[in-house]
C-alpha cells in the first residue's frame, strides 16, 4: 500500500474507533504494511505515527485499567472544535459570503473555501439559497483576475509555511520593476485590492505590496517543511493594510479628537471603528483615535458636516480650517456673476 493511502486509512480507522486500539489490531488491519519482523514493523508505525503528530493530529497512547484496554486513541475533545450553533439565517450569510469571495475567481485557500462551503451546505440541507453574487476586486485588477488568483494561492501557501518569495515588483511610485526577496507575513484584501505585507530583505523592513503588481512570483521550494522566518509576535496587518482614508501611512501617528452630536453621534463607532468613545453630554460623543493621514481625515470630517467638529490638536484644527476656506473660496461666486437660488 501506497504510504499516503496507509496514513489516509489509519487516519480514518482512528477517527472510527470508540476504544483504544491496540498495535495487535492496528497489525492485523494492515497486514501488507506492519507485517513481517516485529522490529520492522514497529519501526514504520512509529515513521507513520510521528507523521501523524507532526501534521497536528492529536493521537495518544492510553493505558488501560479495570475499564478499558491499552492502545492508541485520538482524544475528539482536542480535534473537534466546539459547535458554533448558528442559525440557518446566520448559515446562509456566511455561505453567501464565501461564494462571493469563490465567485471573485480570485481567493487564496480557494480549494479550503469550497470544501467549507460543501460542509456548510450539507449541515443546512435544502434551505440555503443558490447566490449568484460576485466581489468586485477593483479597476486596478480588470483582466487580471486569473494571475492575481494563481498569485494569492502560492501566497496563501508561503504565509502558511512560511517560506520567503522572490517577487518581480512594479511600484506604482516609480517606472520599472524591483526584484525582491520578501518574507510573507500576511494578506489583506481592502477596498477591492488584495495587499501582501511581509518584510522586505531589499530595503531591511516592512513593506506592503500590491498582489496585481507582482509580475513573477516564486516561492522557495527547499525543505518545505522547515519555515524560513517566524513573525513577529506585534505584527498586526491593520497596522500596515489602511481600511479608511486618515490610517494611509504618509506621517507620524497623531491622537485627533472629534466631538460628534446629532445623529452623528449614535454613529461614532461605526464612523471611527476603533476610536476610544466617550460620552460627554446628551446627544454628545467624543471620539479620539490616531491618524497618519491628516487630509485624508480633513475631508470625511467635512463630508459629515455641522455635527462633526474637529477638538484637536491646534494642527489637525487649522489643517481643517484651512481646506474649508479653500473650498469656500474656490466656489466662492465670482464678481459680476449672477447667483441663482
Amino acid at each position: 500500500m501506497d504510504r499516503t493511502e496507509r496514513i489516509l486509512d489509519l487516519v480514518a480507522l482512528l477517527l472510527d474507533a470508540r476504544e483504544p486500539i491496540s498495535w495487535a489490531e492496528l497489525r492485523e488491519h494492515f497486514p501488507a504494511d506492519y507485517g513481517g519482523s516485529d522490529d520492522a514493523a514497529e519501526r514504520k508505525f512509529e515513521r507513520d505515527k510521528a507523521e501523524l503528530v507532526e501534521l497536528g493530529f492529536p493521537l495518544s497512547y492510553v493505558q488501560g485499567d479495570d475499564e478499558r484496554r491499552d492502545g492508541y486513541l485520538v482524544d475528539r475533545n482536542v480535534y473537534y472544535l466546539p459547535e458554533a450553533d448558528l442559525t440557518k439565517e446566520e448559515l446562509a450569510v456566511l455561505y453567501a459570503a464565501g461564494s462571493a469571495a469563490l465567485a471573485s475567481g480570485a481567493f487564496p485557500g480557494r480549494d479550503d473555501l469550497a470544501h467549507a462551503l460543501r460542509k456548510i451546505g450539507f449541515f443546512a440541507g435544502e434551505s440555503l439559497p443558490t447566490p449568484r453574487v460576485r466581489m468586485e476586486l477593483g479597476t486596478g485588477q480588470e483582466g487580471q483576475e486569473k494571475e492575481v488568483s494563481a498569485r494569492l494561492e502560492q501566497l496563501w501557501d508561503a504565509c502558511s509555511a512560511h517560506k520567503w518569495v522572490q517577487i518581480t515588483y512594479g511600484s506604482p511610485r516609480k517606472d520599472g520593476v524591483t526584484e525582491r526577496r520578501v518574507d510573507p507575513y500576511g494578506l489583506a484584501l481592502r477596498r477591492g485590492v488584495w495587499t501582501l505585507v511581509g518584510y522586505c530583505h531589499l530595503r531591511q523592513g516592512l513593506r506592503t505590496f500590491h498582489v496585481h503588481r507582482i509580475r513573477e512570483l516564486k516561492v522557495n521550494t527547499a525543505r518545505p517543511r522547515t519555515p524560513d522566518f517566524e513573525v513577529p509576535a506585534d505584527f498586526s496587518l491593520d497596522a500596515h493594510v489602511a481600511y479608511f482614508p486618515w490610517q494611509y501611512r504618509f506621517h507620524e501617528p497623531m491622537e485627533v479628537t472629534l466631538q460628534l452630536t446629532g445623529p452623528q453621534a449614535s454613529r461614532a463607532g461605526s464612523l471611527f471603528p476603533g476610536a476610544a468613545l466617550e460620552p460627554v453630554g446628551e446627544g454628545v460623543v467624543r471620539a479620539r483615535f490616531p491618524v497618519t493621514f491628516l487630509d485624508g481625515l480633513a475631508r470625511f470630517v467635512l463630508s459629515l458636516g455641522a455635527d462633526c467638529r474637529m477638538e484637536g490638536p491646534p494642527e489637525a484644527r487649522e489643517r481643517l480650517e484651512r481646506m474649508a476656506a479653500n473650498i469656500l473660496a474656490k466656489h466662492a461666486p465670482v464678481e459680476g456673476q449672477r447667483v441663482s437660488a
